[in-house]
């Protein structure tokens, strides 16, 4: 068995390294469309987007206190249970990157949360399979999760449709010379808000997922807990993200996007739609609106899902045959498959590690 803070390290660790795996999987959420239509080169979009997903996880921690307090009870899990979670996450992410799907993180780490927390329980509490999974599908957590899995794709398909209609209709008197050269240079602030968004609500999960780690080891194993850390109790009921979380996820994310994603930049930026600086404006204008009111609200969403949907809906507004809908079906199904997947790879996860690390 694994010392527990030697445990806990890892922990921190892995989390560390997921948040730059979603970086670089989740560059193409912010520029991808600003590079398919040549208003910036690759690199220099890339350090945009990092720069702004950096700023972006300053901007609150309510996404994080939802996955790291309302999905499960951070008193309750083990170290072993938010490993496993991680390795889900990390192994769906990188096959999902090398096959070129713009699939959600978010949902990765979801769903490899539910299956280790549900194998955990099985396992180690003698629960029962079925009872384990009701607790944790009727959770207020995984309930935010599933309504922004509904919700944020229809709410960014439709928010870029109407964009990009009023849009055509403000500009059809303008000659396109004029409109390319005007949204070239509107279409950084899109980006930039993009990728703010991004890291307003995605940086979020890392930090929900170490403070959750934190609490749980300092409740089963320290006698004293630091100053920096408020375990949740009558006064605190909420997670309290110490500062030193936020900045090292908020670091590792911006080192992630400089990274790139080159993969998922093509098959969001060209293979969905042919798009035009116009275009790509509203997409991701209708995108960061999405985004940045999810994080007010405190609900975990997939970026990915977001933008995808959006841009689908820039392309609809021209005529539904704009949208090239066999791409589109393979994102999807991406979609569909993510939070099973990874909820099955989390619990086979800890039945096999759990074994070495320690329950």
């Amino acid at each position: 068995m694994v010392d527990p803070f030697i445990l806990l390290v890892v922990v921190v660790v892995t989390a560390l390294v997921f948040d730059y795996i979603n970086g670089f999987h989740d560059t193409a959420n912010a520029i991808a469309t600003v590079v398919s239509t040549n208003v910036l080169s690759p690199r220099t979009a890339v350090m945009l987007a990092a720069v702004f997903n950096f700023g972006g996880a300053f901007l609150g921690t309510g996404v994080a206190k939802t996955i790291g307090g309302d999905i499960a009870d951070p008193i309750s899990i083990t170290q072993t249970v938010v490993v496993c979670a991680l390795l889900a996450g990390i192994i769906w992410n990188l096959v999902t990157w090398a096959l070129g799907l713009p699939s959600s993180s978010s949902h990765t780490l979801v769903g490899g949360l539910v299956g280790a927390v549900a194998c955990h329980r099985v396992l180690d509490e003698n629960a029962k399979l079925g009872d384990a999974l009701s607790v944790l599908l009727h959770s207020k957590g995984v309930y935010k999760v599933m309504m922004g899995l509904v919700i944020s794709p229809i709410a960014g398909f439709f928010i870029g449709f109407i964009i990009m209609v009023s849009l055509t209709w403000m500009v059809r008197r303008t000659g396109p010379t004029k409109v390319n050269s005007v949204f070239r240079h509107l279409q950084l602030l899109s980006a930039s808000s993009m990728a703010l968004s991004h890291g307003s609500n995605d940086a979020q999960k890392a930090m929900g997922i170490v403070t959750m780690s934190l609490v749980a080891y300092y409740a089963k194993h320290g006698t004293t807990h630091p100053g920096w850390l408020t375990l949740p109790d009558a006064q605190h009921p909420d997670l309290v993200v110490p500062f030193w979380v936020i900045g090292a996820c908020a670091c590792a994310m911006a080192a992630g996007t400089a990274a790139g994603g080159w993969r998922i930049i093509r098959t969001m930026g060209s293979k969905i739609i042919k798009l035009q600086p116009i275009h790509g404006f509203a997409a991701e204008t209708a995108g960061a609106i999405v985004i940045l009111t999810a994080s007010w609200m405190k609900a975990p969403v997939s970026t990915t899902h977001v933008i995808s949907s959006s841009i689908m809906g820039v392309g609809a507004s021209k005529r539904l045959s704009a949208v090239r809908w066999g791409v589109a079906g393979n994102i999807m199904i991406a979609w569909v498959l993510t939070l099973p997947i990874s909820a099955a790879l989390g619990a086979a996860l800890y039945a096999g590690l759990s074994h070495v690390l320690g329950r």
